[in-house]
């Protein structure tokens, strides 16, 4: 496998990671974990100008977020975290906000990059409908994602890709759980210099979420032991789990990079619908990020994100 050449930085946003998550402002566990799986994906693509670029770049910043405490849920969070921005542009190896890059079958129509979520831990005592359950811990989710580019413009400044990530999610605790899978197929615009604003990055993002059963009972089902008059017992299936869209807005300045989302969820048909843990069927996430870029490589490289 080669490392793309001819790269972006794509707009992924919160793939699934975001709303499962609770946090209050003066909370900092996970920060940085959810960090890399928020703005650390929220991008969009740069200039595509063949010049040269630093071989690495590193900065930090701070960023804000607003969302439920998980998808279905009616209670929200709002958190605050530190950004960490960093970009590696090897000839064998690239990272960026979206995690590793590679190029499959010498194709510039077909790229394998790592997938990234993460949920936050939801304490039960703080969410109405769950008190009295046990606790949701905070999970990682990782695993491969193949994207094939369906179309491009003949300058390639707006692209059009078909995104096929598939995540294992794991408890973060002393002993690590895996919780299931997560299949979450989308189409993906990414549009450089957005209405002739030059520098400034538009993603675009839609599609399905599947996961299996045991990653739904882990967030929906509720045994006998916690079932009370108003929350009876539930036991959630596997397949498909609604729908999402989500637009991503960003730009690099001289010294700092800008990043903001919107993401919109939709429950309806999704094989947990009835759960009485649902309170509703569809939310709002949202967020920006400022990240100030204080460290470069002296050494420079072609480049065309």
């Amino acid at each position: 496998m080669r490392i793309k050449k001819k790269s972006r930085d794509d707009c992924h946003g919160l793939q699934h990671a975001g709303p499962e998550a609770e946090m209050r402002f003066r909370k900092r566990c996970g920060a940085l974990a959810v960090a890399a799986a928020t703005f650390g994906t929220t991008c969009a693509a740069q200039d595509f100008d063949d010049i040269e670029r630093p071989l690495w770049e590193a900065g930090l910043g701070v960023g804000g977020i607003t969302l439920p405490h998980y998808r279905g849920s009616d209670e929200r969070a709002n958190l605050l975290f530190p950004v960490p921005y960093f970009i590696y542009r090897g000839e064998h190896f690239r990272a960026d906000r979206n995690g590793v890059r590679g190029k499959l079958f010498d194709s510039d129509r077909v790229e394998l990059n790592v997938s990234l979520g993460i949920s936050l831990p939801v304490k039960s005592r703080d969410n109405e409908v769950r008190r009295g359950m046990p606790d949701l811990k905070t999970a990682v989710e990782i695993g491969p994602s193949l994207a094939l580019t369906l179309w491009h413009s003949p300058a390639d400044r707006t692209r059009l890709d078909l995104r096929l990530p598939v995540r294992l999610a794991v408890t973060v605790e002393s002993s690590p759980k895996a919780i299931g899978w997560i299949f979450s197929p989308n189409l993906n615009l990414d549009v450089v210099n957005v209405g002739g604003l030059v520098g400034w990055n538009l993603g675009l993002m839609a599609g399905p979420i599947f996961s299996t059963a045991r990653y739904n009972r882990y967030f929906y089902s509720v045994e006998e032991q916690f079932a009370t008059a108003a929350r009876p017992v539930y036991e959630a299936h596997g397949g498909y789990s609604g729908s999402m869209a989500l637009a991503s807005l960003s730009k690099r300045f001289r010294h700092f990079w800008f990043g903001a989302f919107v993401r919109y969820d939709r429950l309806d048909g999704a094989t947990f619908e009835s759960s009485p843990l649902i309170r509703r069927k569809d939310a709002l996430a949202a967020g920006l990020a400022l990240s100030w870029v204080f460290g470069e490589s002296a050494t420079r490289v072609p480049s065309r994100e």
